[in-house]
């Protein structure tokens, strides 16, 4: 009696230990497969997208839009592959930036447009060159991503009217300047005209704009740092986030980023005239709000294609009208204080 009751329950005591042993598998085997796909779903390169099973992104692929076709910023704390990306950067995305090459020792026009895969024409109608041109060791030249025209939308001009006259297609013109439509053009923007040529019979830009000298103001206080460059330009340098202010009365045009001049903002003044401000470090205005010349508009920032952190400075562009810091010497400081 007593030796069946004792093998009855070590019977017992061996089936609730293998109950437990096979719960505690069952578990760890839960856990294995747990981490297993919380791990695949944290570095999937199709986590990023949304499916139509989950309908969720659990990675958070934040991307902020300027003028509805421009990627302000891009931030993820997981590892993305190119894949992932592909909405938002094509490959070829890169290649379509404005550079600006420091011409060396050596250098010719000829071997520089092969250095870039574009045509001769492109390098010296984007610099205002003739083939017979002379480049020295340091000298800046602005080249364009594919063979064509560089072009700055003047007054009453229209996107069919630019296609025409450079003989270039107007849907080239819109994809490639990431514009929304034919009509999203202003006075003061710059295009490039992929494949255009420039006519045979000579551009002839409308006159300048007589301009009082009282009529600007400066646009920012600091050193001169480079004269009249593309398009009509001057930089000023000072440290970054020193303020920026409308140079006159008149309606903000554009803000947001653009590969090159970074954050811009451009106005239109009424008498026509356009003024350009681009590699802000930030914003303060929207399109279509008033400014009055000293409103501050933004702050000089390091934005766009400068060079290193020392590159804090405001690119002031004039379109329509001379530009009134042109007469300054490089390295003179201006300020508002008299």
């Amino acid at each position: 009696m007593d030796d069946t009751a004792g093998s009855i329950k070590k019977k017992k005591l061996v089936f609730i230990f293998s109950i437990f042993f096979a719960l505690g598998l069952v578990f760890f085997c839960a856990e294995k497969i747990t981490k297993k796909e919380s791990k695949e779903t944290l570095f999937s390169p199709s986590a990023v997208f949304v499916d139509s099973a989950s309908r969720s992104i659990d990675n958070s692929l934040e991307i902020s839009f300027l003028q509805n076709n421009s990627v302000f910023s891009i931030s993820s704390p997981a590892i993305i592959s190119s894949k992932s990306l592909g909405v938002v950067f094509d490959k070829t995305d890169a290649k379509k930036e404005i550079t600006e090459y420091i011409v060396k020792k050596g250098d010719t026009l000829s071997s520089i447009a092969d250095k870039f895969g574009i045509s001769l024409e492109t390098i010296l109608w984007a610099n205002h060159l003739k083939k017979n041109s002379v480049i020295t060791p340091g000298k800046k030249l602005i080249i364009l991503p594919v063979s064509g025209v560089l072009y700055t939308v003047q007054k009453n001009d229209t996107l069919s009217g630019i296609a025409k006259r450079f003989k270039t297609d107007i849907d080239k013109i819109i994809e490639f300047n990431g514009l929304s439509n034919a009509d999203d053009i202003y006075i003061g923007d710059t295009l490039i005209l992929p494949g255009a040529k420039m006519p045979t019979r000579k551009v002839v830009l409308p006159a300048l704009t007589p301009v009082a000298s009282s009529y600007f103001i400066f646009p920012c206080e600091g050193v001169i740092t480079q004269g009249l460059h593309y398009y009509n330009a001057v930089d000023i340098a000072n440290k970054c986030g020193k303020p920026v202010v409308a140079s006159a009365t008149g309606i903000v045009q554009r803000t947001g980023w653009v590969k090159f001049a970074g954050r811009r903002v451009t106005i239109l003044h009424p008498n026509g005239v356009v003024t350009y401000y681009a590699h802000l470090s930030k914003i303060l205005v929207k399109p279509g709000q008033k400014v009055n010349a000293g409103d501050i508009i933004g702050y000089i920032g390091n934005s766009g294609h400068t060079i290193g952190r020392t590159g804090c400075h405001l690119h002031f562009e004039v379109i329509g009208a001379k530009n009134f810091l042109a007469k300054y010497p490089v390295g003179t400081w201006i300020s508002w204080k008299k």
